[in-house]
């Protein structure tokens, strides 16, 4: 592992200085991404901490709630060393399920203290409303977060979310922190009207999928796989998603040949942590291998400006398009 400190950013209006590099933990919930050891997973959490990460995002619906109670029995006894961001709001992870699983503020308050069980802990950092897209009546929603963070039980909240319309709802009273958006190389759409509003809003910007649920990676090629239960098999199976991730793979092809030293993930994390809005980035690591690859970013310096123009002819600024979920 690299030495040295991490560099922190200040997240939004909440306060709170987290590091640039954070941790993703849907994957260890064990559902979506195919089979994962829990063993595995409690020492990349732990390597984690001990290299320097204080946030650690996750959800009640990654692996129906089994992330949670891993990085809750990771947090046993020194709670105050974790930024615990998680997420609460989907029925469940196909296309019918991402609207809201309560209908009352009562409902989803009830449904916040089974994360804080899950966790193990009386209080979460940063709680996400996790719908993703625009509701007609978000009135309960604020108001149960709003009564939560007043009780202390919630320190702040934000929302996971790429509509432009369904984050400014969510501001409507000016309290959002946070918003959670998938932003990577291939995925450059949050820029054009997203990035400056949190600017604007004192809202901080936690980045999910910057390797782009793994093709930024390097490691897939047309003929690649995924087990049974991942999600990414659509991109073989569907004709449309299929054509796209073709696409996407040649762009890989590309950005090879100006990574350099640089693997190219470690490229593609630098990208996203070159855009002012941005707080912090989260990919996801099952290994502790994975994990020390990411962290490693973390002690780069920011890539030149030579790299950056690069980049935007591959993917213009504003360009890409959304990976998950649309």
């Amino acid at each position: 592992m690299v030495e040295g400190k991490l560099n922190t950013r200040r997240l939004g209006k909440s306060g709170f200085q987290v590091t640039e590099i954070g941790i993703g933990l849907w994957a260890i919930g064990g559902s979506e991404w195919g089979p994962v050891d829990d063993q595995n997973s409690l020492d990349t959490i732990e390597a984690a901490l001990q290299s320097g990460i204080n946030f650690f995002d996750t959800a009640d619906v990654y692996g129906l709630g089994h992330s949670e109670k891993l990085l809750g029995q990771s947090m046993k006894g020194r709670r105050e060393e974790f930024f615990v961001a998680t997420k609460i709001g989907w029925i469940g992870f196909d296309e019918d399920s991402f609207r809201s699983a309560y209908g009352s503020t009562e409902e989803l308050i009830a449904g916040v203290e089974e994360n804080l069980k899950r966790l193990d802990t009386d209080y979460i950092d940063l709680l996400q409303c996790h719908i993703h897209l625009p509701e007609p009546n978000l009135d309960y929603f604020l108001e149960g977060f709003q009564q939560l963070q007043d009780s202390g039980k919630v320190k702040s909240y934000g929302v996971s979310s790429s509509h432009i319309d369904f984050i400014q709802q969510f501001n409507a009273n000016g309290g959002t922190a946070a918003l959670q958006i998938d932003y990577s190389i291939l995925n450059r759409t949050a820029e054009e009207e997203i990035f400056p509003y949190c600017l604007e809003n004192d809202i901080g910007v936690i980045v999910r999928g910057p390797l782009a649920m793994g093709i930024l990676t390097g490691k897939f090629n047309p003929d690649s796989h995924f087990p049974a239960g991942d999600f990414r098999q659509r991109w073989l199976n569907d004709p449309d998603e299929n054509q796209t991730y073709l696409e996407d793979l040649k762009k890989v092809d590309t950005l090879r040949e100006i990574a350099g030293d640089m693997s190219l993930a470690q490229l593609a994390l630098r990208f996203v942590l070159s855009h002012p809005a941005v707080t912090t980035v989260i990919p996801g690591a099952k290994t502790v291998q994975q994990l020390e690859q990411n962290v490693a970013v973390g002690h780069m310096p920011p890539l030149s400006r030579e790299i950056l123009d690069q980049i935007d002819e591959i993917v213009p600024p504003g360009g890409g398009r959304k990976i998950w979920p649309a």
